[in-house]
């Protein structure tokens, strides 16, 4: 049963993670495929809840893209390149069968780990918190700000509110659905919802 959705704030951050993407069960971090998006009658709650956000932002992935166009079919999001998904470098594309288990390194060492050619959870962390810092000054002043991108970009936002990069990756982040975050003046954060769904 979907959870019912408490009203937007007007200094709300909330992170949609994309429809689920077409990855015929391979690796998918920055390599661009696209979405498998419902069509908008399915989206229409999660559309209407939205649709008096101040700002749409969007990770310039195909699958980000495709999301936000359904949800806001009259409105251009603005794309910003700091929100990809975590760059997998050698290993993006590769069948989830024959990646290597990272099963048994704790959250903070699989936070630090490269990818061969590739970037690490932190490092990513590293990239997006500029851009989401400066969308949380925005819901701040301006109203609420909805962000269309990854899984990654979600836990990076956690990773603000909690102080803790690593214990970001505690969090599975569903497709369709919502993290939001409070901004707080000072910089700081609450966690309003985690995975929430309309």
């Amino acid at each position: 049963m979907k959870s019912q959705m408490p009203e937007l704030a007007a200094n709300e951050l909330i992170v949609i993670r994309h429809a689920p993407a077409d990855t015929q069960g391979r690796l998918c971090g920055r390599r661009d495929v696209p979405a498998l998006v419902p069509d908008a009658a399915a989206l229409a709650s999660l559309a209407e809840a939205l649709r008096d956000v101040a700002q749409i932002v969007a990770s310039p992935a195909l699958r980000c893209r495709q999301t936000a166009q359904v949800l806001w079919p009259r409105r251009a999001p603005e794309l910003e390149a700091r929100l990809w998904e975590q760059d997998f470098g050698a290993q993006e594309g590769m069948a989830h069968a024959d990646l290597p288990d990272l099963g048994a390194l704790s959250l903070t060492e699989l936070a630090r780990h490269v990818p061969p050619e590739g970037e690490s959870f932190a490092d990513m962390v590293a990239r997006a918190q500029p851009a989401l810092r400066g969308l949380a000054r925005q819901a701040r002043t301006a109203g609420p700000v909805a962000v269309v991108a990854h899984a990654g970009t979600a836990r990076a936002a956690l990773a603000l509110a909690l102080g803790d990069v690593s214990a970001a990756l505690a969090f599975e982040i569903a497709p369709l659905s919502l993290t939001r975050l409070r901004c707080l003046p000072e910089g700081a954060f609450s966690v309003v919802q985690v995975n929430g769904q309309v």
